[in-house]
């Protein structure tokens, strides 16, 4: 069976729900996903005027469409954390927009499928006021995130570094309360936003390079990240890589660094570390086995490298309450 609604009906829907926990903070609301849909929960915290944090988890029974009409759009940045949309090699999505017109849009969501996602909008006056000042105004290379309400918003996708996921861990596991609490994830929204905007400039910086790619280039370029993904624990070299994929290795390294933000063993280490992370998480694996399973014959290499990844020794990391 197939659900369609209106966008705002959906979420009359689900604003209409009974909350399925008190909010202990003023500025929290939780609403229990409406049970005629599925099961789970959003939450939104309101850190301040014009910047909002939601939460979500939960999965409908039934195939739901929702369409949206022409909308004013603020700036957003929002991870897809659900289960089925990564792996244990791959980091968490996410889609990045600046503000203006958001068109017409028409989502799909699956029957019984988990969706997990933490979003945070702002409002362009609060982006402003922080990043807008005479003295140390917006630079030209992010002026296109600020866009007249008739003009269509801008928008691309990316790939969550270790150093994000380790923000988004805080934000979902918030020790505090009151306050502090508010405090403390207004804090981390930014820093979110800050680590966004890094490979935003990056981005506009490189996209010239990038179209001087031949398509075949850029396919061949996603094999060579395919097979990096399936030999973590003994990854080819770039020689090897290079003959793999028919490119050279001039290519092959420069491309990939263009494509995808990172060099090639860069990308088998932050894989390595995602890996191994969620290897801990899951509390069936010493820290030993989960440095052999990522392939670091040597533990003291394999820790320096986690902590240099997560800014924690693994041995402190797979003691905390994940699983």
């Amino acid at each position: 069976m197939t659900i369609s609604l209106s966008q705002d009906d959906y979420w009359s829907l689900v604003c209409s729900s009974e909350l399925s926990v008190p909010p202990l903070d003023s500025f929290d609301v939780i609403w229990q996903y409406p049970e005629a849909l599925g099961q789970g929960y959003f939450r939104e915290t309101y850190l301040r005027d014009g910047l909002e944090l939601a939460i979500a988890d939960y999965q409908s029974h039934d195939d739901i469409i929702t369409e949206s009409c022409d909308r004013n759009h603020p700036l957003e940045y929002t991870f897809d954390l659900s289960p089925q949309n990564h792996n244990l090699s791959e980091a968490p999505s996410y889609a990045f927009f600046g503000s203006g017109m958001a068109c017409n849009e028409r989502r799909q969501q699956i029957a019984h499928q988990p969706i997990r996602w933490v979003s945070v909008h702002i409002e362009p006056v609060v982006f402003e006021s922080y990043a807008g000042t005479p003295n140390d105004p917006i630079p030209p290379t992010l002026q296109h995130l600020i866009r007249d309400p008739n003009q269509e918003f801008y928008g691309r996708s990316g790939q969550a570094t270790a150093a994000m996921q380790i923000i988004l861990q805080q934000i979902c596991q918030c020790p505090y309360q009151g306050f502090t609490k508010r405090l403390f994830l207004e804090s981390k929204v930014w820093e979110l936003m800050a680590l966004i905007l890094e490979q935003e400039l990056e981005y506009q910086q490189e996209k010239p390079l990038v179209a001087k790619l031949k398509p075949d280039d850029v396919d061949r370029l996603h094999q060579a990240k395919a097979i990096l993904q399936q030999n973590l624990d003994q990854p080819p070299s770039l020689a090897q890589l290079a003959r793999q994929v028919g490119l050279n290795e001039c290519t092959l390294k420069q491309g990939f660094r263009r494509v995808f933000d990172t060099t090639v063993f860069g990308y088998v280490r932050q894989c390595r570390m995602e890996r191994a992370r969620l290897l801990l998480m899951q509390g069936q694996m010493s820290v030993h086995e989960a440095a052999q399973a990522v392939g670091y014959a040597s533990q003291s290499r394999f820790a320096n490298a986690f902590r240099k990844a997560f800014g924690v020794n693994p041995k402190t990391f797979s003691s905390q309450p994940w699983h």
